[in-house]
């Protein structure tokens, strides 16, 4: 004799259409795993801002189409993972942007302003 699922088991597995499509990982949280990635590996050389903010605008995307998806897409680790990346490609730039500006000043206040004229010029 075969005993039928209690009323817990059957609440909770949500019965399935077949027409629901099959869950699959979103490829735009791969592309921003990615671009995080260059530009957090290329922030300190300020090439890493255009990654960078391109894979922010485009985790906004996939955050949207994830949640429009009701749960088919998957892939949310890697899209943090990729945000987190490109939130440290950004600093890492405005770290390099503001050490080369301090350098620049201090350069520029070690240097004598006006014309520098030779001791015996009046």
């Amino acid at each position: 004799m075969t005993s039928a699922p209690g009323p817990a088991a059957v609440a909770h597995q949500a019965p399935r259409h077949p027409l629901d499509p099959e869950p699959v990982r979103s490829t735009k949280a791969r592309a921003v795993f990615a671009l995080g990635l260059i530009g957090a590996l290329t922030g300190f050389f300020v090439g890493g801002v255009v990654p960078a903010t391109i894979a922010l605008l485009l985790a906004r995307q996939a955050r949207r189409e994830a949640y429009a998806s009701g749960g088919f897409l998957t892939g949310a680790d890697r899209l943090r993972r990729g945000e987190r990346l490109a939130r440290v490609g950004l600093v890492l730039a405005a770290v390099a942007v503001t050490a080369a500006v301090v350098i620049g000043v201090v350069r520029l206040a070690e240097s004598p302003f006006g014309h520098d004229y030779a001791p015996n010029v009046d």
